[in-house]
């Protein structure tokens, strides 16, 4: 049966492989971003009847706005991706208060403000999915916010799960790995930040260039798995993790 998917962050990276895995399976996706060039070029790649609506998950009138249109549009949404993240190492003393405000508001307030706009739009049989990611088990050096929020995130979904059973929405997590595709050329950390990273990672036991990856084209296999989900099973949290070792030149995203 041909749903209805909403995804943040759909104009780059794992957003956009989902919408292009999604379409290409024959589902209506809609594609939100802050910036809405990206994903108004992703929508026209894919054609009608897919489309984009300009969203900054850290805003509320912004997320109430977007899901008023996507409401206009559309009679139902089944599935809610909660994709949008925002991922940048930094350590206590030199977090910035623009850091801070991007990293809790982007990554945890964004899919609280989502999830609550879409609800009306996934009663009786929607599927809320939050993305988290490995971080939250491996506790990276100079990621404890970003790990943090999406721990907070984890739990939030856990508990949406008893709270909206009875509104017939279910809520999953899935826990991300490193991933990567060919249009990646690189971190966009400043050079200094990304030297520092790995090398305090380096003392904690984790070598942050040859860890595995994973395609974002074979994560997105999963992610069809969860969403076809029979509605008569529930799936709390799903962990990938990658089993391709890295070149060592390609940066992923965790």
């Amino acid at each position: 049966m041909t749903k209805t998917i909403a995804i943040t962050g759909g104009g780059e990276g794992l957003g956009r492989v989902l919408a292009r895995r999604f379409a290409a399976d024959g589902d209506r996706v809609i594609l939100l971003g802050r910036t809405f060039a990206k994903v108004e070029a992703v929508a026209e790649e894919l054609g009608e009847p897919h489309f984009a609506v300009q969203c900054d998950v850290t805003d509320p009138d912004s997320v109430r706005s977007a899901f008023k249109t996507i409401g206009e549009k559309c009679d139902r949404l089944d599935v809610l991706v909660n994709n949008a993240a925002s991922y940048e190492p930094f350590e206590l003393s030199d977090v910035t208060d623009s850091q801070l405000a991007a990293t809790i508001n982007t990554n945890l307030a964004g899919p609280i403000l989502c999830a609550r706009e879409a609800l009306p739009l996934l009663q009786g049989g929607g599927h809320v999915v939050n993305v988290s990611s490995e971080s939250v088990r491996l506790k990276f050096a100079m990621q404890w916010l970003y790990t943090a929020t999406k721990a907070a995130l984890e739990v939030c979904s856990e508990m949406w799960t008893r709270e909206l059973e009875p509104q017939g929405v279910r809520s999953t997590v899935v826990q991300c790995g490193q991933m990567f595709d060919e249009s990646k050329t690189g971190s966009t950390w400043p050079m200094e930040v990304a030297i520092k990273f790995m090398e305090e990672n380096m003392k904690v036991g984790i070598d942050v260039r040859n860890r595995p990856l994973s395609h974002f084209k074979s994560v997105a296999e999963v992610f069809r798995a969860v969403i076809d989900t029979p509605p008569d099973v529930h799936l709390g949290i799903v962990t990938i993790s990658g089993n391709r070792p890295s070149d060592g030149q390609t940066k992923g995203n965790s």
